[in-house]
């Protein structure tokens, strides 16, 4: 169940908030629909109560608010827009690497692929995937860890008549095994026909929360759409002989030279105007909506205008259930409609929509029979009362419901490889790392040989192809690169979503994710000398491989600078959320921050520190082994020189900056 009270958005300038004391309840067991007309705040109203936005309020799920849920992942499947993940990444790919963050089996992702028919497309790039199968991908992420919830934002736009039934199907199936669904809409008679209560949302505010019959009953009065050059000549005269034979019409001008009539009907309407010699050009009957701010979804797909028509729903005597919708035929559906304006539907469309048949790629259980559905409990058509059993949906026959994932068991205890399996299959699931790394050694030995036929360049700086007049070498450049996709790739991909539909910013996946960045800087480092030294020997031959007698802390140094910068590219990114303020804080490092620790470093000083390698042998006092203190003694050089020093400062405080904004947001 979710409880949402006094949603409220911070204020937009001067404007007033998208989203404004916004309260509801969403049960548990039914489908309820979010509706309203585009910004009326509906996406907001997600955000808020998924605290992926700030604002005032608070939102309940079974009891509790989603900061004090351990794993939010797991109780509640969320869905905002497209799926947003890398376009280079394979969907079976995508969904193995979300099951390592949610902690799931990485079976899952093929069990959720069988159900919402992706199999045959596993292996597709996210970039090459359409619409619907789009859609469909992001319905298997919000089902991949098994979650109680659903929170779905505008899950069928976009979609085809046939695709959207299928995928409403599953909603309903999902909610008739016990599970809460909210999703947002902005066509009324969908939401009347898919949903089990609907809370509409109208600038920002709650007009309405009522269950799907009374919606239906109220605001999608029927009325008549009529079409004239005397619009206003007619509106007076329909309202005054309703107002002659003490009837309740009203009359509303949609503008242009168009009404709507409610409370009467085209037979009356027509004979008003064929008695006044008025010219009529469209006169029908429709199923109203809420106003001139409603709007129709697109219909997309050729299959739409093709499906078989399904005779009406029949007794066991063979005659026509009671309170079913007639059925109409296409030529008569077309000549009734003529030219209506496309935020409306007529009756029979209405109809005809409601007994569509099931598409034929929808997941089909093995023991469903292939009879046609019969029409679904249309509350717009036969005004029938919602009922707790599972409706026929387009995704399965009468008797057999849309088949969904089978449960799964999680340990409640999280492990602590689940965030580093999660950040390998992350890194290595697409190609950016691995051409980065090629790229790397590539410019490297290019520039290694370019500096030694040059020359004036020392030998430590010719192994690292590090030139006097860049201030890093291209392998410290590509490392920090790597370290800010690690998080900047998230942000800009919310899909990657671990919990809450954006990255938990979490000291375990900060450190999976600093471990990763230190493997990849180091084999990094270490493949960029030895491609350098190669190409210099396969060049120059022998005189440029020999080892220099201070090879112990150049080493130190290059290590610690290539890691450093990894590290730098992690931490900017996570903090600021963004690649490039990643990449931008590595390159400050030699920019900014080493002038102004040589400027400080090089003011008058009364102590040194030297010996300070062997005082800390006395202050652990240990027995190095295999001379450790030499390895000491040559980390304590590094972070002694400006670049070491300026590039621990830089962690340290991205570290602190890091740990400020993961605190402050828990304590909100």
């Amino acid at each position: 169940m979710i409880q949402a009270y006094g949603l409220t958005s911070s204020p937009r300038k001067e404007l007033p908030p998208a989203v404004d004391d916004v309260s509801f309840d969403v049960r548990a067991g039914r489908v309820t629909a979010l509706l309203g007309a585009p910004g009326a705040g509906k996406t907001t109203a997600l955000k808020l109560m998924l605290e992926l936005q700030q604002g005032r309020g608070i939102t309940y799920f079974k009891g509790r608010p989603l900061h004090r849920i351990a794993h939010p992942g797991r109780e509640v499947g969320v869905f905002l827009g497209d799926v947003p993940g890398h376009p280079a990444r394979t969907v079976r790919g995508h969904l193995r690497m979300l099951c390592a963050a949610a902690g799931v089996p990485a079976r899952r992702a093929d069990e959720v692929l069988e159900v919402v028919g992706l199999v045959s497309l596993r292996d597709e790039r996210l970039g090459t995937l359409s619409r619907g199968m789009d859609r469909r991908l992001g319905l298997a992420c919000a089902l991949l860890s098994d979650p109680h919830t659903l929170v779905l934002d505008n899950p069928a736009g976009g979609l085809s008549t046939r695709e959207a039934r299928w995928l409403y199907g599953m909603l309903r199936a999902h909610a008739a095994q016990g599970g809460t669904v909210l999703f947002t809409t902005a066509d009324p008679k969908e939401a009347a026909r898919s949903a089990d209560r609907v809370v509409t949302l109208e600038r920002g505010r709650l007009v309405a929360d009522q269950v799907a019959d009374d919606f239906a009953r109220t605001r999608l009065r029927p009325r008549v759409a009529v079409r004239s050059p005397h619009v206003v000549r007619l509106a007076a005269l329909l309202t005054k002989e309703a107002r002659t034979a003490h009837r309740s019409v009203e009359v509303v001008h949609e503008g242009g030279n168009r009404l709507s009539v409610y409370g009467s009907s085209c037979a009356d309407v027509g004979e008003t105007a064929f008695r006044h010699g008025i010219l009529v050009h469209q006169l029908a009957d429709e199923i109203g909506d809420m106003g001139p701010g409603a709007v129709e979804p697109p219909v997309g797909g050729p299959e739409a205008a093709d499906e078989p028509q399904v005779s009406e729903p029949r007794t066991a005597d063979g005659a026509p259930e009671p309170g079913a919708a007639p059925h109409h035929s296409a030529p008569a559906e077309a000549s009734r409609q003529g030219d209506a304006s496309p935020s409306s539907l007529t009756r029979a469309d209405a109809s005809r929509e409601a007994q569509s048949p099931a598409p034929a790629d929808a997941p089909r259980s093995a023991d469903a029979p292939k009879s046609p559905v019969t029409a679904p409990q249309s509350r717009v058509a036969s005004g029938r009362a919602p009922t707790p059993a599972v409706r026929p949906t387009e995704a399965g026959a009468l008797d057999s419901p849309p088949s969904l994932p089978p449960p799964i068991s999680v340990r409640p205890a999280p492990s602590p490889l689940r965030p580093l399996r999660y950040e390998i299959r992350r890194a290595a699931g697409i190609g950016t790392g691995f051409v980065t790394g090629a790229i790397v050694l590539v410019v490297s030995a290019l520039a290694a040989v370019l500096l030694a036929r040059i020359g004036h360049t020392p030998q430590s700086r010719l192994l690292a192809a590090w030139p006097r007049e860049l201030p890093l070498p291209p392998a410290a450049l590509g490392a920090g690169l790597l370290g800010a996709l690690a998080f900047g790739d998230e942000f800009r991909h919310p899909a990657l979503a671990v919990d809450r539909g954006t990255v938990p910013r979490r000291l375990g996946l900060l450190a999976a994710k600093l471990l990763v960045a230190t493997a990849t800087a180091l084999m990094l480092a270490f493949l960029t000398v030895g491609c350098d030294a190669e190409a210099l020997y396969l060049v120059y031959g022998r005189e440029l491989m020999q080892v220099p007698a201070d090879w112990l802390s150049l080493s130190a140094s290059w290590l610690g600078l290539v890691v450093g910068c990894a590290w730098a590219g992690v931490l900017a990114a996570g903090v600021f959320r963004s690649t490039t303020a990643g990449l931008a804080a590595v390159i400050s490092v030699p920019v900014l921050v080493v002038p102004l620790v040589q400027k400080a470093l090089a003011g008058s000083s009364v102590r040194m520190a030297a010996g300070l390698p062997l005082r800390l042998r006395e202050v652990f006092l240990l027995q190095w082994p295999f001379g450790g203190e030499r390895y000491l003694s040559a980390v304590a050089r590094v972070i002694a020189q400006p670049v070491g020093g300026a590039l621990t400062l830089s962690l340290t405080a991205l570290l602190c900056a890091y740990l400020l904004t993961t605190l402050r947001s828990r304590v909100r």
